[in-house]
């Protein structure tokens, strides 16, 4: 299969066999990213480390651009939109990371990939023919109701302050929501994944980096091992991944994209539960099928009648 053309935005109606293929790999890879950023925090402040990774794949990200001849600017109309969503990046990975501090990998993986149904939630408002209907209105219900039920469940041998680890990662993935909203709705939709992933990088190194220092200190124990990790993280999530997101965001319709993010807590809980023995009680399993099923519903494919222009 040929790698796919990152300068196309064509819009397409439907998810076809690449753009899925994608989006099951990035999954694979956000799954165990959450555990690869548990092992980090070990080394590395979370804030501090988040900033890091920022600084440390721009480069990387704007030599392959410019090596690739991809569209780069900032005088495009596109540089207050930029900066915006480089703040909710900043917001975005600052609680996500510190989310990781408090909670297991499987619990951030539940709440902060609930982003799907604010993406759905934010789509009937700003983008036409992606409007709720009864189903979808069935499903954001459902949801929610699981995000209830894992807030007040059983928390197993969870941290004691695993309850605001839960809602910082709530708070992230309403952040991540943002971006890939504003990414649809304003100049950004006419930036290259590339530029769009520059400005978030750019930002956030400074935003995080400054903000670091508030958090306590920097490094905690660092050592060769937890180094890799972070370079791991770098280079195939943020330098690889990062962009081929952006790319079937700008492709595919938002809410049979966010679908996807259905797959990255099941990934999610299965590494935690492997890596870390994080604890899934009957009640937090509960709650992963009522969130599950109402993504299920909110991505349901609408009938012919309601997929007609207005």
């Amino acid at each position: 299969m040929a790698p796919p053309d990152l300068r196309q935005h064509e819009t397409k109606t439907q998810m076809d066999f690449l753009g899925s293929s994608l989006l099951v790999g990035f999954s694979v890879l956000l799954g165990l990213n959450q555990a690869l950023v548990k092992i980090v925090n070990d080394g590395l402040a979370p804030v501090f480390q988040s900033g890091l990774r920022s600084i440390c794949a721009f480069l990387p990200v704007l030599l392959y651009a410019l090596w690739a001849r991809k569209r780069l600017s900032v005088s495009d109309g596109t540089l207050g939109w930029g900066v915006v969503n480089g703040l909710l990046f900043s917001a975005e990975f600052c609680l996500l990371f510190l989310a990781l501090d408090y909670t297991t990998v499987s619990r951030v993986s539940l709440f902060f990939y609930i982003m799907p149904v604010w993406v759905a939630i934010g789509a009937h408002f700003l983008i036409a023919g992606e409007a709720l209907n009864r189903n979808k209105i069935l499903g954001l219900g459902l949801a929610v109701a699981g995000v209830a039920l894992a807030l007040s469940g059983d928390l197993g041998n969870a941290p004691p302050g695993a309850w605001i680890g839960d809602l910082l990662a709530l708070c992230g993935g309403m952040f991540w929501a943002g971006i890939a909203l504003v990414t649809r709705t304003t100049p950004l939709a006419n930036s290259s994944p590339e530029m769009n992933l520059l400005y978030q990088l750019g930002v956030s190194a400074i935003v995080l980096t400054a903000a670091a220092p508030l958090f306590g200190d920097l490094l905690r124990e660092p050592t060769l091992f937890i180094s890799i990790v972070f370079a791991f993280q770098v280079i195939f999530v943020v330098c690889i991944g990062f962009i081929l997101w952006f790319w079937v965001l700008s492709v595919y319709p938002a809410t049979h994209m966010a679908s996807f993010g259905l797959l990255t807590p099941v990934f999610g809980m299965l590494f935690g539960w492997l890596m870390f023995d994080d604890p899934l009680t009957l009640t937090f399993l509960a709650a992963v099928c009522m969130v599950g099923a109402g993504i299920v519903v909110v991505n349901r494919p609408a009938a012919k009648r309601l997929d007609k222009p207005v």
